[in-house]
């Protein structure tokens, strides 16, 4: 059926800007780059580490699956530009730095585990031509230039074969610590090389050292973290140890060890390993580490130390803690690092030492004060692509860019991609919703549909993710960024309901809910409405008519709204009798339990699947969100439509051939989908209209899993 256009006049600086008001300092997003512009004919690609030529104007990342280094130009941060690759010889890069236009790129060579190799190459930033290479005698992982550009550090790890002796140290050959000195411009002299032995300074397998990452401070001092072996050692430009610790451990209360599809902050986690991957220096005398761990430990989150080994400031579960109220909690890691702190970078902005922890597992970037290292501020968490590997300052231009290395393409999920931000006079644009605040820990993700209530608060729902956890939220609008101040777990006599995928929710008049859930019959999940009380007990349920379970495929139910005694439901997408790009919208009439039906017209799709996520009643009209199943540059409909109320009059008894809606698009949802910097996401699901008509607009995280976890959660004026 044809549509008929009518665009809501709006503001998108108000998704841009959501939660601080004065117009403080913040840094904000305003690029992604999805690095496959750079290897249009890779099959899989990367960004991992990330480094800036000299003059701020070109970011330079690794790419290990693709076998490149990749070049982007920044001349205008906020429109990044492709400029090509540099394609190792013969192995992978497993790390880069740059010195003024000259790009040192460490090159992984090796033939197995037990034969292990590298060479470190300089190459010429504008030409692209190896000025030198020199051999590094092993597998090397990180790189990090002295900041008077005197040498270049690079830590060799010979890494162990985690198939091999259950994966644990030692495995022989020993790694070590390269110190390149370099000359003018770069130039590298292979015969001054100096190879700095690191054996027997650990407590865990000392006579054989992983180092993992590695950082140089103002004096020339080098720190490198021994990830495996739970140690840190300080190394003069010399090559002289000057003092080495281990990492310590720390026992961790509240946390949740159990991936039951529930976020359950109950457990304890005794003498935990710290065991660090990145480290940086905040200043002369201390570094800092993040405690992603690996055979045994990880403490998620991050310490500060004294260069002598004293301890100077513990995270606990703090970083954890404000990554949950932000919903980016992955509970599918919940039984091994939780959300892993892994890269790390440290820059003064505006005369304030700041550090950049990337949580690997929750694509979150911690941006913390380091002005007194014992005691670090939080002062704003960032959204990233998928598992931020690498990060890098650029003060210079008040520009901070991150390399985000999960590629999911083939699976349907983001590609790789670098982030641009920017320290600007601005409000912080993230988070949208928090559930900071509340008088206990709320975790939360995988928001689904909503509702407004009377008094202006919404409503939403959370999907199966979390099975074991049915909750309801309730949120404040009225505060920036919204809040989660309570959550309504959804129970069966007494205990979590389970067997429930709820994907809508509406208020039934009398304090409690109608809720739809999406069935699935081959995992026993029923198509069903609930109705559940102010209290989250379910009181009644509805189930489909014989007529209709005869044609239901899994994607059913994704939104309800009630109109009186009617409640009407959209299908996400056609079922077995339904002609092509067309789903239907049901109607229950709670007085005479009557089912009845009609046709809504999807957009045909270009790739993928057009689908049903939301249905609000408003004023004369039922609203919908209309959307496809794509992601990023992929995405092309993602719709709020309507229909006159007066429409659903022409809906059938089941069984009877539906008459088909015709729908006019409000708004087309992908400029605000893009507005804070970031790349499209797939789940637009929820949708709520305030008495006003202001439209509030929900994004779905899949829990976090192969998802950047970000949500979306916005308002869009009416007119």
């Amino acid at each position: 059926m044809p549509r008929t256009s009518l665009m809501l006049t709006s503001a998108l600086a108000l998704v841009a800007a959501s939660p601080a008001l004065a117009q403080d300092m913040n840094f904000n997003r305003i690029a992604s780059f999805p690095v496959a512009s750079n290897t249009p004919d890779a099959e899989e690609t990367s960004a991992e580490i990330i480094a800036v030529t000299g003059d701020g104007m070109t970011l330079v990342y690794s790419d290990s699956p693709a076998g490149v280094i990749g070049f982007i130009d920044i001349t205008d941060p906020a429109a990044p530009v492709a400029t090509g690759t540099f394609a190792l010889p013969a192995g992978e890069p497993t790390a880069v730095s740059a010195l003024g236009q000259t790009v040192f790129v460490a090159e992984n060579t090796s033939e197995s585990y037990t034969a292990p190799s590298g060479i470190l190459h300089a190459v010429d930033a504008a030409s692209r031509e190896v000025i030198a290479s020199c051999d590094l005698g092993g597998q090397p992982d990180s790189t990090a230039v002295a900041p008077d550009g005197s040498f270049i550090t690079v830590a060799i790890e010979n890494e162990r074969d985690e198939d091999l002796g259950e994966g644990r140290v030692p495995q022989m050959p020993a790694g070590y610590l390269v110190i390149q000195p370099l000359g003018e411009n770069g130039a590298m002299d292979c015969d001054a090389q100096i190879r700095v032995d690191l054996t027997g300074l650990a407590d865990i397998a000392p006579e054989d050292p992983e180092p993992e990452f590695v950082d140089v401070n103002a004096n020339g001092d080098i720190a490198v973290t021994l990830q495996e072996n739970n140690h840190i050692v300080v190394v003069s430009a010399a090559g002289e140890v000057l003092s080495h610790f281990s990492a310590g451990t720390v026992t961790l209360e509240g946390v949740d060890t159990e991936e039951e599809g529930a976020l359950t902050f109950d457990g304890q986690l005794a003498d935990v390993p710290r065991e660090p991957d990145a480290l940086q220096w905040i200043d002369t005398d201390h570094v800092v580490i993040a405690n992603e761990g690996d055979m045994d430990g990880g403490s998620r989150g991050f310490t500060v130390f004294h260069r002598d080994g004293t301890e100077v400031f513990e995270a606990g579960m703090s970083f954890e803690y404000a990554l949950v109220e932000i919903g980016h909690y992955p509970e599918e890691r919940s039984g091994n690092k939780g959300v892993e702190p892994e890269g790390m970078e440290v820059g003064t902005f505006g005369g304030t030492p700041m550090m950049f922890l990337l949580a690997e597992r929750s694509s979150v970037i911690g941006v913390y004060d380091m002005t007194d290292p014992a005691a670090p501020a939080l002062a704003q968490l960032l959204p990233s692509g998928i598992s931020p590997e690498g990060a890098i300052a650029i003060p210079g231009r008040n520009l901070l860019a991150t390399a985000n290395e999960f590629d999911g393409r083939e699976d349907g999920a983001a590609p790789a991609h670098v982030m641009i931000y920017e320290y600007q006079s601005a409000p912080a644009a993230y988070p949208h919703l928090t559930s900071a605040g509340a008088d206990e820990l709320i975790g939360w993700g995988a928001i689904s549909g909503q509702v407004m209530a009377e008094d202006g608060t919404i409503f939403a729902v959370s999907d199966s993710f979390y099975g074991m956890q049915p909750t309801i939220f309730h949120i404040d609008v009225s505060e920036t960024p919204a809040r989660i101040v309570d959550a309504i777990r959804v129970t069966r006599e007494g205990q979590p309901a389970q067997l429930m995928d709820m994907e809508g929710i509406a208020l039934d008049g009398e304090g409690g809910f109608w809720i739809a859930s999406e069935g699935r019959t081959d995992r026993l999940v029923p198509h069903a409405i609930y109705h559940v009380g102010a209290d989250g007990a379910i009181e009644d349920y509805i189930t489909l008519p014989a007529e209709l379970m005869a044609v239901e495929i899994r994607f059913g139910f994704e939104g309800i709204t009630r109109v009186g005694d009617m409640l009407f439901v959209a299908v996400q997408r056609p079922w077995r009798d339904d002609p092509a790009n067309h789903a239907k919208v049901l109607g229950y009439n709670l007085e005479t339990e009557e089912w009845s039906v009609i046709h809504y017209p999807l957009t045909e799709p270009s790739t993928g699947w057009v689908g049903l996520s939301e249905i609000v009643a408003h004023g004369d009209h039922l609203y919908f969100v209309e959307r496809d199943n794509q992601i990023a540059d992929a995405a092309v409909t993602k719709l709020i439509t309507r229909v006159p109320m007066s429409a659903m009059e022409a809906m059938v008894a089941v069984g009877e051939t539906p008459a088909v809606l015709e729908t006019e698009v409000v708004v087309d949802l992908l400029p605000y989908l893009t507005s804070t910097g970031g790349f499209v996401l797939d789940k637009v699901e929820g949708l709520a209209i305030a008495a006003d008509g202001t439209m509030w607009v929900s994004t779905d995280n899949d829990g976090v899993d192969d998802h950047s976890g970000e949500t979306m959660f916005f308002a869009i004026p009416s007119e």
